[in-house]
This record gives C-alpha cells, structure tokens and sequence, in this order.
C-alpha cells in the first residue's frame, strides 16, 4: 500500500493492524468458545478443539470476501496429512492437525490411551498411501511455455516504461515460441485491447489463427464507461470470437472497493483498481483434447470455487492454468505461500497446475503437488515443459462440487453444540 499504492506510512501501518486484529477475532472468539466446552469435561477436548479450530478457518475464508491464505493445512503440504487432502480438503487438514496438536498435548502433559490411538489412525493412511490407488489417470500431453516479464510493479503501468517493454517482450516471446501452448502471466499486457498499438491485436489473433498453437494472455477487458474485467484470453485456430475467463473473485481495495471503503481506496493509487466481476462457472479453454481452467491469482486459494467445474465430470478441467502477478510483494514469503496454495489444490483434485506469473513462482506443478520445474524468481524468462492432463474425480472434487463446504461447517458446528449440551447437563 505504500511503497506501490502511496498510502502514507502510518496509515498502511495503521491498515495492516486493523486488517490483522479483525482476522484474529475469530481464533480469539472460537479459543473462548473451547474452553467453555472444557470447564467441566474436558474428556473430549480434543474434538472440541479440531471443530472450534475448523469454524474459526472455516469463518475467516468465507466470511467478508474470505481471508484463507494462513491456512494451517497448506503447512501440511509434505507431511502426513497430505493424504487427506483428496478427501478432506485444506480445512479438514486443519481440523486434523488441530486435533493432532491437542493430542500431543494431552500425551505430554499425562499418558492417556485415547490419544495415542489417534495419531496412529491419523498417521497410518500416510504409511499406506503408496498402496492406495489415485483417484485420476492420465488424459495426454502437451508442450507448453510459460512466459515471466518480471516487468517491476511500479513500472508495469507507467507508458514511458513498463508498458513498452511488456508489449515489446511477450509479443517476440509469443512469436517464437513453437509450444502447443503458450501462457502469460496476469494483465501480461497491461491495456485494453482498444488501447493498444495499431496492429498488435490483430497481429495475435492472425498468429494463431492456424496451426497448431494457442495461447492464454492476461488482458484488461471491457471499457472505462461500461467497466473492465481482470481476464484472461484464449488464442487458437479455427474459432469465431477469442476465448475468455474473467476473474471471478475478486481482491477487495485492490480489484474493487467494498462498501463504506471508498475514501480509503481514494487515498491509494491502484491502476484499474474496481473490476467487474465474471462468472463462478466459467467454461474451460478447450485446446488439444485438454480442459484448461483458468484462474486469476489467488482465486486458486478458493478450492471450493474452483469445485463448481467438477460438477460434470465430462467438463471437468483436465489442467488448470494459474496466470498471476505477484510482483506487488517484491521478494518476500508470499511467493512461496502462493505456489505452495497452487500445490494444495493440485493434491486435492489430482490436477496438474500450470503457473505463469510476472515475478514468480512461474512453475510446472504436477497432481501429486509436486514441483517439476519453476523458472527463477524475479527475472526475465521463459519456461518449456510437458505436462500431462488428468480425469476422474477426488471425493473432495465431488462433495465439495455438490455441497461446497457446508459438510464441514455443520461437521464442525454438531461437535460444539454436542458439547455445550453436555456442559449444561452437568
């Protein structure tokens, strides 16, 4: 907010303890709720906690847009716990390792049987996951390069600068790519296709208009007096208008203003700073017997958004494609944190991520969750890569698309009433 937005110091700092007192309100709420399960039987704490645990990641993702980036199951990733993943989803990892750490607390503090019996249930599916068969199989290949501008952020708006060199860069980096797809970052060209240079657009669309080669751009789309969208766009031959996914979820203060918030946005300089928003079903880019899904950013932090699409397992997405800009947190953990989200989802719908972002992490993640290859972070370049689509459904992908995360909410809620009517009961 203040190095790229103007924001004054003290008032970005100001913002920021704002932003994380409220965010700690539903730990703090739901912390009190638990030890009001425990005053007088605390022989199921462990319970009470994983579901008091639950509800308060559950509220903080959901409520007021969803803040769910501190997730404690994305630090699961590489542990036991992942075997959940195509089951429960991030929240019911959270729930588990919530329950886990009460366990052990319990173990530490006096033996007791019932713990000890529940960390070897928990941890017994990780030690027979090579035996358990995966919930997806192979759907082909294809060749892809993933572009990295690494344009600065301060400069990725400005037209004496960053604009030139994006459209001069990723326009050579498209023409010679010979990848059966092509895919750059999040508003890799950072105008409305009208406000672009005599010829560009009609040039991109002429170089896939044959062959065997497509693309999916990030574009500004729309108009200042109908509104614009965050969108990406599709290339490919022999189609009579271009593909194109407009982000549906939305950044608040960055990509539109909530309401009562105005002034606070009016002190910020944030370029395009109130989209539209697109639809939640978004048809995937269909090219070359895949099913590519896009995503905008941190839209792949909403699993149970990006469910919807598994709800026909014939227009289930077989890849999905993450283009974004990082480049507003320069070099910090939220690199890391992003990729590690994008690592989640594959996990949990045994799909392979593609990402093509400004600054990085620009990668190649597999459906296990696993890194193939990833471009170095804040430089300019370009990732070529085979990756190999996936079908079939997780049993999260199915639940998750026919309920979303209402299983887990009321999961959650039946454990704290259970235990509040115990309490009463003396």
């Amino acid at each position: 907010m203040h190095t790229y937005a103007g924001l004054s110091a003290w008032m970005s700092v100001i913002a920021i303890l704002a932003l994380a007192s409220v965010l700690a309100l539903y730990y703090g709420f739901f912390c009190g709720l638990y030890k009001v399960l425990t005053l007088r039987k605390k022989e199921h704490c462990v319970f009470y906690f994983a579901a008091c645990w639950l509800l308060a990641e559950l509220g903080r993702g959901l409520l007021f847009t969803g803040f769910p980036w501190g997730a404690t199951g994305y630090a699961h990733i590489e542990g036991p716990l992942s075997s959940y993943a195509p089951w429960l989803g991030v929240y019911g990892i959270s729930a588990i390792a919530a329950g886990l750490a009460m366990g052990l607390a319990k173990l530490l503090s006096g033996f007791s049987i019932r713990p000890l019996l529940l960390i070897t249930l928990i941890i017994c599916p990780w030690l027979l996951k090579p035996h358990i068969q995966e919930f997806s199989r192979p759907a082909g290949e294809m060749q892809i390069t993933l572009l990295q501008g690494n344009i600065a952020q301060d400069e990725k708006f400005q037209p004496g600068s960053g604009v030139p060199t994006a459209l001069q860069w990723y326009a050579e980096e498209i023409g010679q790519s010979q990848a059966q797809l092509i895919v750059a970052p999040e508003t890799a060209i950072p105008l409305l296709p009208q406000q672009l240079p005599e010829g560009y657009w009609d040039a991109l669309v002429s170089r896939f208009s044959q062959g065997n080669q497509a693309a999916m751009i990030g574009f500004p789309w729309g108009s200042f007096e109908e509104g614009y969208t965050n969108a990406v766009v599709g290339f490919k031959p022999d189609q009579a208008h271009v593909w194109r996914y407009d982000k549906h979820h939305l950044v608040p203060f960055g990509e539109f203003i909530p309401p009562f918030f105005k002034w606070f946005t009016q002190m910020m300089n944030i370029p395009l700073g109130d989209f539209s928003r697109g639809g939640l079903e978004q048809k995937s880019f269909e090219w070359m017997g895949q099913r590519l899904a896009a995503n905008i950013c941190y839209e792949d932090l909403f699993g149970e958004e990006l469910a919807a699409r598994f709800l026909s397992i014939d227009l289930a997405p077989t890849i999905f494609v993450n283009s974004s800009n990082i480049g507003w947190f320069g070099n910090t953990v939220a690199i890391d944190q992003h990729l590690n989200i994008s690592r989640m989802r594959a996990i949990e719908f045994e799909r392979p991520f593609i990402r093509a972002t400004n600054t990085g992490a620009t990668a190649l993640v597999d459906y296990r969750g696993q890194v193939i290859r990833e471009l170095p972070r804040h430089t300019r370049g370009v990732l070529s890569a085979t990756v190999e689509g996936r079908t079939g459904l997780t049993p999260y992908a199915w639940w998750v698309s026919r309920a979303g995360l209402w299983p887990l909410l009321c999961s959650g809620l039946f454990i704290v009433l259970w235990g509040l009517r115990r309490q009463w009961q003396g």
